[in-house]
């Protein structure tokens, strides 16, 4: 019969915070494994040194590098292979022989632990038990006294390995989180937290329950200080309190097409970090609620109205994030913001936009590729110009053979303009010209449909409408599986081919 193979989390450091089943299983078992540095000292053994007997076969697995600098002929992870291999076979010797094997790791087992490359070689042929252990992050928690994460508030865990570009684009994003694996990392950490914006909100946890526990906020810990058994806490903010400024700032915000999935890293920590939401009432209410946080959702027709309230928010120390569908560049909320930030009286007022994913670009991935060469967006509202001018745009872009955009194409008021550029776009285009016509990209009313210019359809077309017509080069092709996509090749014929 073979043994049994057993993960053992031993908890933060702290050998009181051993669990029951964990202080069972290490007195049970014939051999005790567990990893060490060269120097031969364990942390795993040192926490559970008092349940350690005599009579226990003892199996260190002693890393060959603790750095990533090897001469091994596989670098690093060529290193770390081979001795994860060499050690599964050592223990998986035991078990063959009919000995039970408990493997000690600190915290848990299977987060971030070094037990989990024994598990996968070792766990499809042997019975195989993991005992969990509490987390250096909820040690930590506890140790600063604060909760984490509260309601619906989203924890993020991050590895302090990661590039400093995406650490700061997950801090920006999330409510809370914890960094690990400080060390040679906690310079880029730093960084990153400071570009996100979160550095005041974050705390710093040194061996957590072990001797020489340190707490402090990060911005005071000097980098050379910080040990690998440490890690960075942006704890719940739920309770906090918003920060006293003499000035606030202003960020307009594209949110998408719809929903969260349309969201930039960047976007939702803006939404996240706001004292105040500020915009139409349909794209405020996208936007989850978060305690504390003020929403004043208006009209659609109040965009300088909503700017200036906006900016007078941020006079008064606030936050603002502005919210806006789609990109707030493109017939949105950006420019409204910027023209009242240009009087004087809102001139020391910090005003930053923030891209989104536009209309046209949702609605293009849709369809294919329909964008993928030279083309023109054009707003059909003519409640901000006149239609003579939209039309003289129409002619010019559609003699060009640029592919066209159309933005705003119709409303409840307003009903005849697509009518009106279909005829137009006709005196320069074949009537088989692919037109994408696409409502509620993203959204539980999402339609997205392929028809000839000449058969476009007024009566289809509203205010959640894009239509995308194709140049002379754009192609709709009818796929294997059913499915008809639309694309612009990227190279244009020389001229006198067409």
């Amino acid at each position: 019969m073979s043994g049994k193979l057993y993960g053992v989390g031993l908890g933060p450091g702290d050998p009181s915070l051993m669990t029951v089943r964990a202080v069972e299983v290490i007195a049970e078992a014939d051999v005790i494994a567990y990893h060490s540095a060269r120097h031969g000292r364990s942390i795993a053994r040192s926490i559970a040194a008092g349940h350690i007997r005599p009579e226990h076969v003892e199996e260190p697995l002693v890393y060959p590098v603790t750095t990533e600098t090897t001469d091994h002929p596989g670098g690093y992870r060529g290193a770390m292979e081979e001795f994860y291999t060499e050690a599964s076979a050592r223990l998986a010797a035991h078990l063959d022989a009919g000995r039970t094997v408990a493997v000690l790791a600190e915290g848990d087992p299977l987060f971030y632990g070094s037990y989990m490359h024994m598990h996968k070689r070792l766990a499809d042929r042997y019975d195989t038990e993991v005992v969990p252990g509490v987390t250096s992050v909820s040690a930590a928690a506890a140790r600063l006294g604060t909760p984490l994460a509260e309601g619906e508030e989203v924890l993020t865990i991050l590895p302090g390995t990661l590039p400093e570009e995406e650490l700061t684009a997950r801090l920006a994003a999330t409510d809370a989180a914890v960094v690990m694996k400080l060390g040679r990392t906690f310079t880029k950490v730093r960084g990153a937290l400071e570009s996100s914006g979160r550095l005041g909100e974050a705390r710093y946890v040194e061996r957590a329950t072990m001797s020489g526990e340190r707490l402090a906020e990060l911005a005071d810990v000097e980098p050379e200080s910080v040990p690998y058994f440490s890690v960075a806490v942006l704890p719940s903010q739920v309770d906090a309190e918003p920060p006293v400024r003499e000035r606030g700032e202003v960020v307009v915000v594209g949110t998408g097409p719809a929903g969260p999935l349309w969201l930039t890293p960047e976007s939702r920590g803006a939404l996240a970090a706001a004292d105040d939401l500020v915009g139409y009432t349909t794209y405020v209410d996208r936007v989850p609620v978060r305690p504390g946080q003020r929403r004043h959702g208006s009209d659609n027709r109040v965009e300088a109205e909503r700017a200036e309230f906006a900016l007078q928010l941020a006079q008064r120390g606030r936050r603002v994030a502005v919210v806006s569908g789609g990109d707030p560049g493109i017939f949105a909320m950006a420019t409204a913001v910027l023209e009242v930030a240009s009087r004087e009286e809102y001139a020391d007022v910090a005003v930053r936009v923030l891209p989104g994913v536009t209309a046209a670009n949702a609605a293009a991935a849709r369809a294919g590729a329909p964008l993928g060469h030279d083309y023109a967006t054009i707003s059909l509202s003519d409640r901000l110009k006149p239609w003579e001018v939209i039309a003289e745009r129409l002619g010019a872009a559609a003699s060009a053979d640029l592919v066209l955009a159309l933005y705003n194409p119709g409303s409840r008021s307003r009903t005849w303009q697509v009518g009106k550029a279909r005829d137009l776009l006709l005196e320069h285009r074949s009537p088989d010209t692919p037109v994408v016509v696409a409502r509620d990209v993203g959204g539980s009313g999402e339609r997205v449909r392929i028809v000839r210019l000449a058969d476009l359809d007024p009566a289809e077309v509203d205010m959640r409408t894009i239509l995308l017509v194709g140049s002379s080069q754009t192609r709709a092709v009818r796929r294997g599986d059913g499915e008809e996509i639309v694309w612009t090749p990227r190279r244009y014929p020389e001229a006198g081919v067409l």
